[in-house]
C-alpha cells in the first residue's frame, strides 16, 4: 500500500514549504536559524496540516545530528530512556536531534526526564503541538525552548500546491486530469488553511474522476461530497473550541450581531450546540443582566427549545437568542458586584452575623444583648427601614453600583425616593 499523496509530495526544502512566510520567508527568524545549522531547542505551535512536521524533517535532514522521532500519543518513558542512553556513544557523536510530535500528550514526569539533556545540549529538542504550549507544555520545558507559531495557510497560497498535487498524480497514474481554476479554488478555499487536508482532497477527487474521451474530469458534485465541512477547524478540547467561544462571547458583548451570528454558525456547523447554549445563558446574566432582566428567561426558553428540537431546527431559537442579546442594552453591574463581594471574603477573617439578623436564639445569663431587635420592613412605609445587614467588619461596603441604563436608573430613582422618605420619619 503506497503512502498518502500528502506524504509522497512532502517538501524537501524550505522554498517548497507552503505558507509560513512570517517565519520562513527571506531573512525571517526561523529560516536564518535553520540556515545557520546551529539549531536551538524549539517548539512549533499551530493547527494540523500547516507544515510543523515538514519543517522539522527538513531541519533533521540538513544537520549532522542523529535523528530520533517520537510521538507523544504513543511514546513511553522507556522510549525516552533509550534515546538518553545513546548520549556519549559513537552513534551520537554530533549530538541527538529529537523530534517530538504532539508533546502535550507526554505527562509531566516524561517531559521532565528531558530537562537536563536539552539544557546541556546533549539533546536538541524540536517539539510540535496543536495546543497552546503555554498551557499544554510544562514551564520548565517552555523556558528552555523558543516557540514558533505556524499559522493556517491562506487559500490563495494553497492553489499552486493543489495544482502541483494534480500534476504529480497525473504523472504517477498516466491519467490526464482536466482541472479547472474553479476546482482548484474550491479545494483551496474549502480546506481551512490545512495543506494536508487539501492534498488529501486532491487524491480523493482523482480517485473519483470521471473518464470522458480519454480524459479525467472532476465534477462539481464529487467535489462537494468529498470536501463538505472540510473548512471547519474545530476541536472540542483544544484552542479552536475556546477561541470560537471567546470570539462569539466578545462579539455579543460588543453588540455586533453579525459577527456573533458568524461564530454561532461555526459552532452549529460543528454540531456543538451544548457549548453555544451554555455561553448564551452566561452572556444573558453577565453582559446584559440588569439592563434587560427579561433577557434571562427569554434566552433560557430559547435554549430549552433548541435542545428539545436538536439540529438542524435548533439553529432557529439559537439565532433569536443571539440577536436578542447582541442588540440588547448591556450592563455588567451584577457581574462586578458579586466579584467584589467574593473578593472581600478572601480578605476578611471569620465573619459573624448582626444580632438582629440571626435566627431566634435563647439569651442566656451574661448575654450582652437581650432580644432580637429585628425591624420588620413590611411594617414600615414603602416596606423599608434603615438597619445594618452586613457583618460589622464589612459595614458600609458597597458592591453593587447602579448601571447607567434605563432599567437600573429607574431602580436607583426608586431607591433614592424611599431613602429620602425614611430619613424624614
Amino acid at each position: 500500500m503506497s503512502a498518502p499523496l500528502a506524504d509522497r509530495i512532502r517538501p524537501k526544502t524550505l522554498d517548497d514549504v507552503v505558507g509560513q512566510e512570517h517565519i520562513l520567508g527571506k531573512n525571517r527568524p526561523l529560516r536564518r536559524i535553520i540556515e545557520s545549522k546551529n539549531i536551538p531547542n524549539m517548539i512549533f505551535y499551530g493547527t494540523s496540516g500547516v507544515g510543523k512536521t515538514t519543517v522539522a524533517r527538513i531541519i533533521a535532514e540538513n544537520c549532522n545530528m542523529t535523528l530520533h522521532k517520537l510521538n507523544g500519543t504513543s511514546a513511553s518513558t522507556a522510549d525516552i530512556k533509550e534515546i538518553i542512553a545513546e548520549i556519549g556513544t559513537f552513534g551520537a557523536v554530533n549530538g541527538i536531534l529529537l523530534y517530538l510530535d504532539e508533546i502535550q500528550y507526554l505527562n509531566k514526569k516524561q517531559q521532565q526526564s528531558l530537562l537536563e539533556y536539552i539544557e546541556n545540549g546533549d539533546i536538541t529538542l524540536i517539539a510540535s503541538t496543536t495546543e497552546n504550549p503555554y498551557f499544554a507544555v510544562y514551564n520548565a520545558i517552555i523556558s528552555r525552548c523558543t516557540v514558533f507559531e505556524f499559522k493556517p495557510v491562506s487559500a490563495e497560497s494553497l492553489i499552486p500546491a493543489v495544482r502541483r498535487a494534480f500534476g504529480i498524480l497525473s504523472k504517477e497514474s498516466g491519467k490526464e486530469f482536466e482541472i479547472t481554476d474553479e476546482i482548484c479554488r474550491k479545494i483551496s478555499y474549502g480546506c481551512g488553511g490545512d495543506v494536508r487536508k487539501a492534498i488529501n482532497t486532491v487524491e480523493l477527487c482523482a480517485m473519483c474522476a470521471e473518464e470522458r474521451d480519454g480524459k479525467f474530469f472532476i465534477t462539481e458534485n464529487s467535489l462537494e461530497t468529498l470536501s463538505q465541512r472540510s473548512n471547519m477547524r474545530y476541536d472540542r478540547d483544544g484552542d479552536q473550541h475556546f477561541d470560537i467561544l471567546s470570539a462569539f462571547h466578545k462579539s455579543v458583548r460588543g453588540s455586533d450581531e453579525n459577527a456573533a451570528l458568524h461564530y454561532a454558525a461555526r459552532l452549529i456547523e460543528a454540531g456543538d450546540i451544548i457549548s453555544l447554549c451554555r455561553r448564551l445563558l452566561c452572556i444573558a446574566c453577565e453582559d446584559v443582566g440588569l439592563a434587560y432582566p427579561n433577557a434571562i428567561p427569554i434566552v433560557k426558553a430559547c435554549v430549552d427549545t433548541a435542545l428539545q428540537l436538536g439540529l438542524p431546527e435548533a439553529r432557529l431559537p439559537i439565532a433569536d437568542a443571539v440577536i436578542l442579546l447582541a442588540t440588547a442594552p448591556k450592563s455588567n453591574s451584577g457581574y462586578l458586584a458579586i466579584n467584589s463581594a467574593l473578593e472581600d471574603l478572601k480578605n476578611c477573617d471569620t465573619l459573624d452575623f448582626p444580632r438582629h439578623l440571626q435566627n431566634v436564639h435563647f439569651d442566656g445569663t451574661g448575654a450582652e444583648v437581650y432580644g432580637q431587635h429585628y425591624l420588620y420592613p413590611h411594617n414600615f412605609p414603602n416596606h423599608y427601614v434603615r438597619q445594618q445587614y452586613l457583618p460589622d467588619a464589612l459595614a458600609g461596603h458597597v458592591y453593587y453600583k447602579f448601571g447607567d441604563n434605563k432599567n437600573e436608573q429607574l431602580a436607583w430613582q426608586y431607591r433614592a425616593k424611599i431613602l429620602r422618605e425614611s430619613e424624614k420619619r
